[in-house]
């Protein structure tokens, strides 16, 4: 017990410190604008450096200390969620191992360094996902570390594309690459490792598989690490990736990323599942906003997220932990009169997102819908902005009703009660990030204020769309109507929807089915047919007739032995 208490009180004080640290840091290099490079050599060997470079600049230090100040809370959070586990010191050096393989990711311009904390992130990913340590588990954590190699193979493609440049230091070299061949496919490997990691089409599927890990885990891997560090490398390779023309197609895998999950999450009735698809949909917009040639506004939108998505997870956790591990939305309802502190922490992350104004979520998105109509953009890249943002508080509209205004049917005798405190004092200060941190950081990220122009219509289309889909899906799950959606006379499109396109069916039985059924027909028709029947049983049918037969002339008659005899005479003498 002492020693639970110990780790997880060390970890949160240390990461706390550290995040803090980072922080003021991060205000002053962006305040005088300042950039540090590091070299560290390692190695000295004859002729040969080992050289480890490292890049202080105030992206990477305000990253670090956001994940560092999550990090902390979901480590605080963990001492009461995880009571009773064990091995909860094993999930705290995981959860500290996984905090350093992003630190190695945001402060290195170097390609090999950043790979370490690129494979560091899927490996721990994958340890942490199968961590309950059951058939579901380890069948999403595969599903998430072979996604995620896919993105490395990319990614150790680049480094050998990078050899033509005589470094890795791949910061050097973004403004020269576009003219040459090498550019071009290093942007395209990058875009495509990005892709993976941060779960866009069509590698989406194994996003919400990876719910199957602890609820703290989803907090931090799905909110500030593991699916951000694809957006960080983008932004990074911004400038490459604008000139070298792949930003068209990033633009429109975003869009439809943004649009597909926002739709599956109104037919999903799993808590953490719908948090997850409104993950993937916040990263569409992340790109797709990223790809246009903002990426400031990208990573704002980044820091932002982290925020209100940590703790929509924070509070989904105490939700489950209370209700007996139960994840169905049909199950809860009324839950603000059980949980008063956490309703109130759940409200406030989903208004967040939905973009209320005034919370951290509005101080990004506003922004970035603004900038899509001052945009040159095509109308399907229109549509699937403002589409998606009514999507977003359509389904988060659905939820709050089945979560806090439906009719309670868990059970009819409960003793559920919002006493959970160590996890609600981890979730406070998420809360006035939550509320004050998008009007902080706006005036430190952005200090000279631009005036958008536009008129009336669009300034105010934005908030126009968010309340209709508010509206919308609350009135979709009062209404009868939306149990005519989800029958068997609508299974087709329900399916379709709600199962993202067919997207885990294609990546995992499309992967293994189709192999399996061709190994199956070449055993039947060789192993078991023509190989079986000239092979090795063909062989045992022949030698055992030819024993039979020669058994049976040896049996019984003398003649036959002299008959034998006298033909092996005959043949003897014709051979000499």
């Amino acid at each position: 017990m002492n020693w639970r208490l110990n780790i997880c009180f060390i970890s949160f004080v240390f990461l706390l410190m550290f995040s803090l640290i980072n922080l003021f840091l991060g205000m002053y290099f962006c305040l005088y604008n300042i950039s540090y490079f590091i070299e560290w050599e390692v190695l000295s060997l004859n002729s040969m450096n080992v050289v480890m470079t490292l890049l202080l600049d105030w992206m990477s230090l305000t990253f670090m200390s956001f994940v560092l100040f999550i990090s902390s809370m979901v480590i605080f959070y963990s001492n009461n969620y995880m009571e009773g586990d064990p091995y909860i010191s094993r999930f705290i050096l995981l959860v500290i191992m996984f905090v350093l393989s992003m630190m190695f990711l945001i402060i290195s311009p170097n390609m090999i360094s950043i790979l370490l904390g690129w494979d560091g992130l899927g490996l721990i990913s994958y340890l942490l996902v199968i961590y309950y340590q059951n058939f579901k588990s380890y069948s999403a954590g595969m599903l998430t570390v072979l996604s995620n190699r896919l993105g490395d193979v990319a990614f150790l493609l680049g480094i050998a594309w990078m050899l033509n440049y005589g470094s890795w230091n791949y910061i050097f070299y973004l403004n020269y690459m576009f003219n040459s061949v090498e550019g071009v496919m290093i942007s395209f490997l990058m875009m495509f490792a990005a892709m993976t990691k941060s779960a866009q089409i069509p590698f989406s599927s194994w996003l919400p598989a990876a719910m199957a890990a602890p609820t703290p885990v989803s907090s931090l891997v799905h909110s500030s690490t593991l699916v951000t560090a694809g957006i960080y490398l983008m932004i990074r390779f911004n400038n490459l990736l604008m000139l070298s023309g792949m930003n068209t197609y990033l633009l429109l895998i975003g869009g439809m990323t943004m649009f597909m999950s926002g739709v599956g999450a109104n037919y999903e009735f799993d808590l953490k599942k719908i948090i997850a698809l409104s993950t993937l949909s916040q990263l569409g917009l992340m790109m797709s906003i990223l790809s246009m040639g903002y990426p400031n506004l990208a990573f704002f939108h980044l820091l932002m997220h982290a925020l209100f998505k940590a703790l929509l997870f924070m509070c989904a956790g105490v939700i489950i932990h209370n209700l007996g591990d139960c994840q169905d939305i049909r199950y809860m309802g009324g839950l603000i009169n059980f949980f008063p502190l956490t309703a109130s922490c759940f409200m406030i992350s989903n208004l967040a997102l939905c973009g209320f104004p005034f919370l951290a979520g509005f101080y990004s998105k506003d922004l970035i819908l603004e900038m899509c109509l001052m945009s040159n953009l095509n109308f399907v890249s229109f549509v699937f902005y403002f589409f998606s943002t009514g999507l977003t508080a359509c389904y988060t509209f659905r939820l709050i009703y089945y979560v806090m205004c439906n009719t309670f049917n868990y059970n009819s005798c409960n003793l559920i009660s919002d006493d959970a405190w160590f996890m609600l004092k981890g979730m406070v200060p998420m809360v006035i990030m939550a509320v004050l941190g998008g009007g902080l950081f706006s005036w430190i990220m952005f200090p000279i204020p631009h005036m958008i122009c536009m008129p009336m219509i669009y300034k105010l289309l934005a908030l126009i769309v968010s309340v209709s889909g508010g509206l919308f899906g609350y009135s979709i799950s009062v209404s009868y109507y939306y149990n005519y959606i989800m029958s068997l006379k609508m299974i087709f499109s329900s399916s379709f929807m709600g199962s993202m396109w067919f997207m885990p069916y294609i990546s995992t039985r499309g992967i293994y089915i189709y192999p399996i059924k061709s190994g199956i027909y070449f055993l039947k028709s060789f192993d078991q047919g023509w190989c079986e029947y000239f092979g090795a049983q063909g062989m045992y049918v022949l030698f055992k007739n030819m024993t039979v037969r020669i058994q049976s002339y040896q049996s019984n008659f003398f003649k036959t032995y002299l008959l034998m005899f006298f033909v092996m005479l005959v043949f003897l003498f014709m051979i000499y």
